[in-house]
Formats: structure tokens, sequence, C-alpha cells
């Protein structure tokens, strides 16, 4: 839906009349003054406007031949007609200075309503933009008051996972609540994963050595989320990451055991 008067102050439907529009352009202000009877009457006052203009820069025909033709005189018998010079009257010129002048000014009023146009679209997807980064961050912010709030729990257990012999300088840590049967790895000291791999996680019970999975970190990005929470019903003795195929594994490839934890009693 359109606002009419914003429409008709656009200068548009003059452009329209003078038929300086594009084809597809005059097609669409077609369809507007079907729907809108207001821009109707404005497209008939812009042509009568015309019609009047057009008739006050006409040149001037006078109706009596004898403003025209002067009366014979007879001069030693001969007939003599004087003549004289066709003036094109002022009015003529400056009539049509004054339209060329409107329609130059005309087409610079509806250039500049383009240009104000496009800096509006502009500025509004800038908005629209910066909202959802706004949004965004707002989201992040809730999840770490999230997290944070779970690790500051007085009853978390920490477990800090230890480098093995295939990452000596890798780390991990492990926070479980066990009321909440939940649990938070933080992965922040593991390698990126190579193309096709990734980190599972695991729970063991130590006698007899079980593992438990506890589920892929495929989400795992170093420029991205490191703090990771994932449901533990399990009743855990320590914890273990290796590196697996993509989708994960059955049971754990021990030699490609990354960090190892357990449980204090």
């Amino acid at each position: 839906m359109i606002n009419s008067q914003e429409y008709i102050d656009s200068g548009v439907l003059e452009l329209y009349v003078y038929g300086t529009l594009s084809e597809a352009e005059s097609r669409e202000v077609t369809r507007l003054i079907a729907e809108h009877p207001e821009l109707l009457v404005e497209v008939e006052r812009i042509e009568k406007g015309l019609q009047q203009l057009s008739n006050a820069t006409a040149p001037y025909t006078p109706s009596d031949f004898k403003s025209i033709y002067h009366k014979i005189k007879t001069q030693n018998g001969e007939n003599v007609i004087p003549l004289s010079r066709k003036r094109t009257p002022l009015t003529s010129y400056l009539g049509w200075a004054a339209a060329l002048v409107l329609l130059a000014g005309l087409g610079y009023q509806f250039a500049q309503n383009k240009k104000l146009e496009d800096k509006i679209t502009d500025i509004q997807r800038e908005q629209v933009l910066q909202e959802g980064r706004t949004q965004m961050t707002q989201e992040r912010l809730v999840q770490t008051e999230t997290l944070l709030d779970a690790l500051r729990n007085k009853d978390i257990i920490t477990v800090p996972l230890k480098a093995q012999e295939i990452a000596p300088d890798a780390y991990a840590a492990v926070y479980w609540d066990k009321d909440a049967s939940k649990t938070y790895v933080d992965v922040r000291g593991l390698p990126q994963p190579p193309k096709g791999k990734v980190y599972q996680l695991w729970s063991l019970t130590l006698d007899p050595l079980t593992p438990t999975n506890m589920g892929v970190l495929d989400q795992y990005d170093t420029r991205g989320t490191q703090l990771f929470e994932i449901d533990n019903p399990n009743t855990s003795q320590a914890f273990g990451i290796t590196l697996e195929p993509k989708g994960g594994s059955d049971t754990p490839t021990l030699e490609e055991l990354y960090v190892l934890g357990v449980v204090e009693p």
C-alpha cells in the first residue's frame, strides 16, 4: 500500500504525463492510477496544466487577415504590398523556457527523491543487521551467565584432564554437576581436529575399565564455542577425550587418547 501524497510529491506523475518514464515504469504507474483515484485526479490536473501552458506558448495567429496584410496602395498605377519580417512573440520563448525549466526541476526532484529512498533503504538494512548482531550478543551473554552460574555451584566437581603422549601440550577440564546430571567440558586446550575427525567424550568406570560414550564435540571450533554442556547420568570415575572419525565411534580409540582425568573420591 503506497502513501498517495508522498507518491504525488515525488514527481513521478509529472514524468508519467510528459512520457519520460520507461515502459515498465509507465505500466507500474498506470496500475497504481487504476487502484488509487486520487492519483488519477492528480494526473488530470497535471495534463490540464500542461495544456494551458501549451496554449499560452503557441504562436499567435490573428483571425483578421487585415492585421497581416496592409491595404493595397496604388502608387503610379502599380500595386505595392509593403513587406514586414515575421516576429515570434517574446511570450512564446518565455513559455517554452519555463516548460524546460519545469521539466528539468521535476527530473532533479525525482533523482533526489530516488537517492533519498536508496539512503533510507541502506540505513534500514544496517539497522536490521545491527539488531541481529545485538540480539546474538545478548543471547551469548545469557548463555555465558547460565554456564557461569552452573560452574559457581559449590557442589560441582572439577576434573582436570591431563595431556597424554599423543599431544603433550593438550589440556581440558570437566565440571560435573551430579545433582543435575550435567557435565560441562572445556576443550579450549585441545588442538584443532584435522578434517574428517572429531573429539569424543567418554565417561569411564575403572574396575573393570568400562567406557561410556557421552557424545562427540562436533561443533568444536577454536574461533567459536569451546564449552559444552552434556547430560551425564553415569556413575563416572574418570573422563577421557579421544579423536575419532567424523560421527564418532562405539568404543574409544586408545591410540588417539588426547586427555584423561580421574574423579577425586
